[in-house]
């Protein structure tokens, strides 16, 4: 429980899409859509006051590891995942986005993830235990 005078902090999921301005950006540059990708024990925990994101956007380039569609985002246009954009933000800067959008699946939670491992330069593969 929070003390009085400390806010309550966002308890993100993992595969929520959020909306936050990044730090990594211009100045100028206005709010993004990003992707939880850390674990719910991280994402829920009281004392966390991090989380992990991916961003996403809508300019398409050929070459995407990843694109997301209206029906997987709940957002107007296709959108791109941006592995190597990952980035730790604090769960106090999130905030929701102007209406509800969807949570992606575990599954593509665990593609988006093999394309953050893959703009790190490593396969996959290269990390199964």
């Amino acid at each position: 429980m929070a003390s009085a005078g400390t806010p309550v902090l966002p308890r993100p999921g993992q595969g929520e899409i959020w909306v936050i301005k990044l730090p990594t950006e211009p100045p100028d540059k206005g709010l993004r859509y990003v992707i939880v990708v850390s674990s719910n024990a991280q994402n829920h925990h009281p004392r966390a006051s991090t989380v992990v994101v991916v961003p996403i956007g809508t300019t398409l380039r050929q070459n995407s590891c990843l694109q997301l569609t209206p029906e997987q985002t709940g957002l107007s246009e296709t959108s791109e995942v941006w592995g190597n954009g990952i980035t730790t933000v604090a769960k106090k800067d999130l905030r929701l986005p102007r209406s509800p959008l969807r949570t992606l699946s575990r599954a593509t939670v665990v593609k988006i993830l093999r394309c953050v491992v893959r703009a790190m330069g490593v396969l996959p593969s290269e990390i199964a235990e």
